[in-house]
């Protein structure tokens, strides 16, 4: 009778074992696809704040946006996805130069007085550079201006 225990517990060993070989994962280095570290591989920017929690996300990506949009108090929400061509994504990336992205300064946070925050975040071939509300940084906020504009301006007419 013993060796029934034994047996059954050595199966049910095994099976522990394998789940936990089967279900673990190796880390998977976050690939870049771009080999130079001044090139722009994607650009994220956000408006979110305000009393009723507003809020507008662009996702901008080699090949395609992303937008949405809502007001989190109401429960509204939109969303828009679409591709773009490799002239279209030049243009967007054409107002930004990389190498003086590093001296553009954020400044704090305004959301916890019903403010809005704007952010960017903007991914080279070597580096994150976020940035929040610094448009007050009147000297370097122009490119991000001119980014904001140039992401905007491919919103379908309704979205604007």
């Amino acid at each position: 009778m013993s060796a029934i225990k034994y047996f059954s517990l050595k199966i049910f060993s095994l099976y522990v074992l394998l789940l936990i070989f089967f279900s673990c994962d190796t880390p998977k280095s976050e690939s870049i696809p771009s080999k130079n570290p001044n090139e722009v591989i994607s650009i994220n920017y956000s408006d979110i704040g305000g009393q009723f929690g507003n809020y507008k996300i662009f996702k901008v990506t080699r090949d395609s946006i992303h937008f949405e949009e809502g007001i989190t108090n109401n429960k509204t929400h939109k969303e828009w996805k679409s591709a773009i061509s490799p002239e279209v994504w030049q243009r967007i990336v054409s107002t930004v130069d990389v190498k003086t992205l590093d001296n553009i300064r954020s400044s704090p946070s305004k959301q916890s007085v019903d403010g809005f925050d704007e952010t960017f975040q903007i991914r080279t071939g070597n580096k994150y550079h976020v940035y929040v509300n610094s448009y007050v940084d009147t000297v370097h906020y122009q490119q991000l201006q001119k980014l904001k504009n140039q992401i905007q301006n491919i919103l379908p007419l309704e979205y604007q």
